[in-house]
């Protein structure tokens, strides 16, 4: 087993004519990732900047890249996004900070648009390749995506809008959950997970504090950990999963039935994660909702608009 301690860290911002490394910089940082297309976001201090580099970072739309981890243990990216907004601010009479505001993908949300006919027989494929093409003028590549299901249109289709609102439609229609994910498109089978290993979660792996199951999905903290991903599985011991009360009410045995349940298998899809620390304090954790492979519920919640 990888060994969790001597954390390491990593920040660059710049572009491509230049970058700034801060990893040697006391860094604090909260990550906030989840499997909707709306832009993941970060907010970032780095303290003692000078002035100087303050204002290079205070440019908009500035590359940022956040590696965290450990020396002898896992590490690797776990934000990758564009600077919203960058502000200075005093700590004490002593120590000042820069604070960065940062959004995964937020150009290619709200400035994509795509203006493009398809021949008859297109395919779902096609117009995921289409749109992908859209965003990709604006930062964002192809990431994961399945076999889509759904057969050749037998006339030609125009697509033209906003690319997000188009991704949407065809989540809906080939059920997948786009998201973007530090640059990356991807679509992940609604019920099905990321190809790749479990990341076992106990107490011996980093697991910290009891796991509770809520109607938002099964909650968990455990260590910092870059290989938790959106859309990958996680696997947890379900005896030590404390489970939710139900209501015993009228009203309340249909809000029981939106509970996510227990997988019987352990198994579970991450649908949100915050990652957060401080390298001169004690917070070095990933924050984790997920919920089991297959659930019912999430395709309820999709299918009225939650999703």
């Amino acid at each position: 087993m990888s060994r969790l301690y001597n954390r390491k860290i990593s920040l660059i911002v710049g572009d491509d004519d230049a970058a700034i490394d801060f990893s040697s910089l006391r860094i604090s940082f909260r990550v906030n990732q989840w499997d909707l297309l709306t832009p993941n976001s970060a907010t970032l201090r780095v303290w003692n900047v000078s002035e100087a580099t303050a204002l290079k970072v205070q440019r908009e739309f500035l590359r940022i890249v956040l590696e965290a981890g450990y020396a002898d243990g896992p590490f690797g990216t776990v934000f990758s996004g564009s600077v919203v907004q960058a502000k200075r601010g005093r700590e004490n009479a002593t120590d000042t900070y820069l604070e960065i505001v940062a959004a995964d993908g937020d150009q290619a949300y709200n400035f994509a648009i795509i203006n493009k006919s398809l021949a008859a027989g297109s395919t779902p494929k096609d117009h995921l390749n289409a749109l992908t093409g859209a965003m990709g003028e604006h930062g964002v590549k192809q990431g994961y995506a399945p076999d889509l299901p759904g057969a050749a249109l037998p006339r030609g289709k125009v697509m033209f809008g906003m690319a997000r609102d188009h991704l949407r439609a065809l989540g809906q229609s080939t059920d997948t959950k786009p998201s973007i994910q530090n640059g990356q498109l991807q679509l992940v089978p609604i019920g099905g997970v990321i190809p790749g290993p479990a990341v076992v979660l106990t107490a011996a792996t980093g697991m910290v504090g009891i796991p509770e199951q809520t109607y938002a999905g099964i909650q968990v903290r455990c260590l910092l950990n870059p290989e938790i991903k959106m859309g990958r599985v996680v696997q947890i011991d379900n005896a030590s999963i404390n489970r939710t009360n139900l209501s015993v009410s009228l009203q309340g045995q249909l809000q029981n039935a939106f509970l996510p349940r227990v997988a019987d298998d352990g198994l579970y899809r991450v649908i949100v994660v915050d990652h957060w620390g401080d390298t001169r304090k004690d917070e070095w954790y990933s924050d984790l909702t997920c919920i089991a492979i297959g659930d019912p519920v999430t395709k309820m919640l999709v299918d009225k608009g939650y999703g």
